[in-house]
Formats: C-alpha cells, sequence, structure tokens
C-alpha cells in the first residue's frame, strides 16, 4: 500500500475517531459510535462459519453486521473493519462480505487491507498507543514488554492479544523477535487469565452473544406482513430478535390486508 493511501486512510479514521467517545486512550464503545454516526448495525450471534460481518448500502442507509458469536475483541475489530469499507469503498461497491481470510493481515485484496489499515488506526492510533506505553508501562524502556502488559492494551483499546502485537510492530514497538517471544508467552498462559491478572475483565476474550437489530429492521417486516409479504411465522421470527411476541404489536397489525400487485416491489423494501 502506499504512503499517499495509508495517509488519506489515517485521516478518516482519526475523523471518524473524533466523533467517538474515547476514554485516557481507546474508544469505549465502538458500537454505540458506529449507530451515534448514523450507520445500522445489526449484532446477532450466528455459527461462526457464517463469516464474521458484512457491511453493504442501500439507499441512503450504510448497514452493518457484526457476528456476535465472535470474541468480543475479534467483533470490535470486525466492526472497525466494516466501518473503514463504508467509508472508503461503499460509493463505488455495494457490500462486502467478511470471514477470516478478509479480515487478517495475510490478505491478498487491496480493499481488504485498506479496511483492516483503517481498523488498526481506528483503534490503535499511532500517537495513542505510544503515550500509553510512555507513561503506563514506565519499565518498557529497561526490560521490554511482558504478556501482561500486552493484557493492559488488550484491555485499554479494546482489541485483541494479536491485534496488539501486530499494531506494535508494525508501528515499530516491538520487532519480529519480540513478537515471536510475547506470543509463546501468550500460548503458555491462557489469554482470559492474563486479563484477570491484571485486573481486568476478560470479557474481551469471550463471545458477548449481543442481539442489537435496528428498530427500522422490525418496521419493515410489520409493513410486509400487513401486506401480505410474509407469512405469519416470518413475522414471529423477527420479532423474536426483539424479544418481542405479536401481542405484544397487536395494534400495528392488519390482519385482512390485500396482497399488494407487487409483490416484488413490496419485498424489495427490505434490507437485506
Amino acid at each position: 500500500m502506499q504512503e499517499s493511501n495509508k495517509r488519506e486512510i489515517r485521516k478518516k479514521a482519526d475523523e471518524f475517531r473524533a466523533r467517538c467517545v474515547v476514554g485516557r486512550y481507546g474508544i469505549l464503545d465502538l458500537f454505540k459510535d458506529c449507530v451515534r454516526n448514523e450507520m445500522k448495525l445489526v449484532r446477532y450471534p450466528l455459527d461462526e462459519s457464517a463469516g464474521l460481518g458484512f457491511s453493504l448500502k442501500k439507499k441512503d442507509d450504510i448497514i452493518i453486521f457484526t457476528n456476535s458469536s465472535s470474541r468480543l475483541s475479534r467483533e470490535i475489530f470486525t466492526l472497525a473493519h466494516e466501518i473503514g469499507h463504508a467509508l472508503l469503498h461503499l460509493d463505488t461497491d455495494q457490500r462486502f462480505l467478511d470471514n477470516d481470510s478478509t479480515v487478517s493481515e495475510n490478505t491478498t485484496e487491496q480493499k481488504e487491507k485498506e479496511a483492516n489499515y483503517f481498523a488498526a488506526c481506528l483503534l490503535m492510533p499511532d500517537d495513542d498507543v505510544r503515550r500509553f506505553v510512555d507513561l503506563e508501562l514506565p519499565e518498557f524502556e529497561d526490560k521490554g514488554l511482558s504478556s501482561l502488559d500486552i493484557a493492559r492494551i488488550m484491555s485499554e483499546f479494546g482489541v485483541s492479544f494479536e491485534m496488539a502485537l501486530n499494531r506494535l510492530n508494525s508501528l515499530g514497538i516491538i520487532d519480529s523477535s519480540q513478537k515471536d517471544r510475547l506470543d509463546n508467552e501468550r500460548a503458555q498462559r491462557r489469554v482470559g487469565n492474563l486479563l484477570k491478572s491484571v485486573g481486568e475483565n476478560a470479557s474481551l476474550n469471550i463471545s458477548s452473544g449481543a442481539m442489537c437489530i435496528p428498530h427500522e429492521f422490525l418496521d419493515y417486516v410489520i409493513y410486509n406482513y400487513n401486506h401480505n409479504a410474509i407469512p405469519r411465522e416470518r413475522l414471529e421470527h423477527a420479532l423474536e430478535y426483539h424479544h418481542l411476541q405479536t401481542e405484544d404489536i397487536h395494534d400495528c397489525l392488519m390482519e385482512s390486508a390485500e396482497i399488494p400487485e407487487d409483490l416484488d416491489e413490496l419485498i424489495g423494501e427490505l434490507p437485506f
């Protein structure tokens, strides 16, 4: 990737980060910031083989999905990756489907590399990472980094152990041999135990199983049901995502609606 391209990506990442709620160093809740920036976010626990996430543009809406069966740190990076696609690529491409091969430092696809770089710059900006190492890890210069130090970085920036190592290496804070040493330490100690050892919650290393579906999507489903475009079973299934039953929305339902003339056009109003 050319340096001029990297510069433009860093600029876009900085602009989006400026619209996020940031703690001392890291973004506090990227999921909330995604919604606050008028992107429609869907989180749902699918089997991990279903993929990590996707982003698409439908009319004027940017829709992002993340698989909350992934461990939380992985889901956060996927979200940052999809935001990167939304800001960098969705003007020319309508959708991106991502899995382990695309959301990876080893991907060979240019746009996936760009989205990964955006995610790294958004979650772990150069200046903030160096400031954290300088101020919060005072023994770094004399002793280098330990696996416990990486756990502290994980917790502060909301990233995985692997992501932290990759970013520190790319910024020149650690070299390849140090990265390998820390990775070996990680293999000997469970990441969840490392987080607990530094007094941090181990939730980053497990899946959240979160279910978050924008209310507009339920509106789409109710509209289609009222126009006989989908069966009652489909409506009930959609309501389950919102922990609702048909009795909870009975005043929104039209049981005797006529079938619309242009069924294809009506179904096309659905976001997927």
